[in-house]
């Protein structure tokens, strides 16, 4: 099974800039789809970003022009770029990788937003 790693929250102020990092145990240069969702206290859980295996991606319509999503394939790892970052972002963010028939998700990493 592979694990997913993510790392990079914080508590940072509205408007400031964070970059959450995910790196798998194993190779991603062809998974098919990886992503970012989040899930804020008493919320379902939502689609933040996701990055296709040709380049393609989606973001969630709260985040779409702050959030920008990218992988690194030879470091096994994926990226979210968060900028103008505000207090309805809080949320713990977990990385997702469909890997073959096997969806995994990784233990999640906190964003708090507060000035």
């Amino acid at each position: 099974q592979v694990h997913l790693v993510e790392s990079g929250g914080g508590l940072v102020q509205p408007g400031e800039s964070l970059r959450l990092s995910c790196r798998s145990s194993g190779s991603i240069f062809n998974v098919p789809l990886m992503a970012w969702y989040r899930q804020a206290p008493g919320k379902q859980r939502e689609l933040a970003a996701s990055l296709t295996k040709s380049g393609f991606t989606d973001y969630g319509d709260s985040v779409k022009g702050r959030f920008t999503i990218s992988r690194d394939n030879g470091k096994n790892t994926i990226y979210l770029q968060m900028d103008n970052l505000k207090s309805e972002d809080t949320a713990n963010y977990y990385c997702y990788g469909r890997f073959g028939a096997e969806d995994s998700w990784g233990q999640g990493t906190q964003v708090t937003v507060s000035s």
